[in-house]
């Protein structure tokens, strides 16, 4: 089975050659979805370093996987994100299930492998609380275990990604991916990765602003 890297950016100019060079090896096509809101040099960078890139819609990160999964070559996707917090060396361990086909879709969880991130002032506490309050509401739905909905660290076979039919256009997107990949019979499985924090740049997550956003897709995705 075929391996594609997929990196969602949105001005990652000060993190995107280092993520490019750690996934390199791990992929059979590493493939860089730029933002059509950003205005840095990310798309400049992973062109000249011979990467295969596209543009999303401009209308979220929920956006950019779409893109992804409609152009990718290979027969499972790996998404990380561009910010430097996910370990690239991880990605065999999260493939290795789909080819064994023990699961559909196995998360990088960052509750069983820890968090740099999700820990220390307030806002960051909320996020994990919030975080966990969404996994427990999908456990209590499904009869599921799953701890760690959110991170954006996964692989998924193509063609499962492509039957979900996502909607979503922000950060949401992995709790839909979660809430319909339990919906339509596929199987989820968890393996442990460490979250680093962000290299580089500031993260795009305002859990003020997005909370709501969240609660309306755990809530929609329910029934």
């Amino acid at each position: 089975m075929k391996v594609t890297v997929a990196v969602p950016t949105f001005n990652e100019e000060k993190n995107i050659k280092a993520i490019l060079e750690s996934v390199r090896s791990y992929g059979d096509e590493i493939l860089v979805v730029t933002a059509k809101k950003s205005t840095d040099k990310t798309k400049e960078i992973a062109e000249k370093m011979g990467f295969r890139t596209l543009v999303d819609n401009g209308k979220g990160k929920g956006d950019a996987i779409r893109v992804a999964i409609e152009h990718a070559k290979g027969d499972i996707i790996v998404f990380i994100d561009a910010d430097g917090s996910h370990i690239a060396e991880d990605i065999p361990k999260i493939v290795q299930p789909i080819k064994e086909g023990k699961a559909d879709m196995v998360i990088a969880s960052r509750f069983l492998g820890g968090s740099e991130e999700l820990h220390g002032n307030f806002s960051k506490s909320l996020r994990m609380f919030f975080s966990i309050s969404i996994a427990q509401i999908i456990n209590w739905r499904f009869g599921t275990a799953i701890g760690d909905t959110q991170n954006g660290f996964r692989a998924i076979k193509k063609n499962v990604a492509k039957n979900l039919d996502l909607k979503a256009n922000i950060f949401d997107v992995e709790t839909e991916m979660v809430m319909k990949c339990y919906k339509k019979g596929y199987g989820i499985l968890e393996v442990p990765s460490r979250e680093l924090k962000r290299k580089g740049g500031e993260s795009g997550i305002n859990l003020w602003r997005m909370g709501w956003i969240y609660a309306w897709r755990v809530f929609r995705n329910l029934w």
